[in-house]
């Protein structure tokens, strides 16, 4: 049975005579005056199979909060259908199946919205969960100077994982958008006063550990410090929290900020062999390759005679070179 206490706690069910084949187990169907919505921000109805928010009608709806008429007036509204009867926005998401059941999909305050793509936390969470080694997980979402938001993963175990492997962990079933850009192993997670997770004192910790500049993979040669550089203004992060096997995308690169770091390194390297090499050392690697084939080898000098430099080669890999 699913329901809420707004909606006299009952409004749908499902009747289960086996093991759900889904991922999801399904809420089932309405009861007898019981209307269901699934809707979209304007409260319109979605296409058949589109995640909305689920909304309530019918003889179920309350009356409201008592001594919260602010709460109220957010949550009980006018039913657009009847005009004389209330929904309520439940504030939880779902989508209806093919045969009429309705599916959950989780939380709205667990919701967020990245690059344009809304994120069921719950989701990646449980999808860390099921990696061999974690015990305990959750995902916060920070706030970098240039307002673009990034997903960080926390998680406990008996040990330290690799990050590279966790993130192609969950690469393979989920969505690149949904994959963490950074994974913290903790001893504990803190919790609150109520005993769950404490996502704030999570995301303080990010903060503090931007502020610090902490990176798991230190970077070596000079040309790896340069391209850290360049990361660290195009991606409006630290240059010590760099490291040299971190993935450009996964730390909130995009095409067009590709396009920014080619840019900024005078074209010394081409976009698309920013993307096909999108790892730090990588690059290095490829620009310093690409570097020693351009500049030519002094010419040698004859007795007598004074040394020929080519200088039309020399202005060009010039202006290839960093700044």
């Amino acid at each position: 049975a699913y329901g809420l206490t707004e909606t006299s706690d009952d409004t749908n069910h499902e009747i289960l005579d086996s093991v759900p084949r889904r991922e999801r187990v399904p809420l089932g169907r309405p009861i007898n005056n019981v209307r269901v919505y699934i809707v979209d921000e304007q409260l319109s109805p979605v296409p058949l199979g589109a995640p909305g928010e689920i909304v309530f009608a019918g003889i179920c709806v309350g009356r409201g909060y008592i001594g919260d008429s602010e709460r109220t007036q957010r949550a009980f509204l006018t039913d657009p259908h009847h005009p004389y009867e209330r929904l309520y926005r439940s504030g939880d998401y779902g989508r209806w199946l093919p045969e009429g059941k309705l599916e959950f999909l989780g939380r709205r305050d667990t919701q967020v919205k990245i690059s344009g793509f809304r994120i069921e936390i719950g989701e990646i969470e449980n999808a860390l969960l099921r990696v061999p080694g974690v015990r305990e997980d959750a995902v916060v979402v920070t706030e970098r100077p240039d307002r673009s938001k990034h997903l960080v993963a926390f998680y406990t175990g008996e040990r330290q994982l690799d990050a590279n492997a966790l993130r192609d962990r969950l690469a393979a079933s989920l969505p690149k958008y949904m994959v963490p850009m950074a994974f913290h192993w903790q001893n504990r997670l803190p919790l609150t006063d109520n005993g769950k997770v404490d996502k704030r004192a999570l995301a303080a910790l990010v903060a503090e550990r931007e502020a610090a500049g902490q990176s798991e993979d230190g970077l070596g040669t000079a040309t790896e410090h340069r391209l850290a550089a360049a990361w660290a203004e195009v991606l409006a992060v630290p240059k010590a929290q760099i490291g040299r096997r971190d993935h450009f995308f996964d730390m909130g690169g995009t095409s067009l900020s590709a396009l920014k770091l080619a840019l900024a390194l005078d074209r010394a390297v081409s976009l698309k062999d920013l993307i096909g090499h999108p790892i730090l050392a990588d690059q290095a690697e490829l620009f310093d390759r690409r570097l020693k084939r351009e500049v030519p080898a002094p010419a040698p000098v004859g007795v007598g005679r004074r040394a020929v430099t080519d200088t039309s080669t020399a202005r060009g890999s010039e202006g290839r070179r960093f700044r």
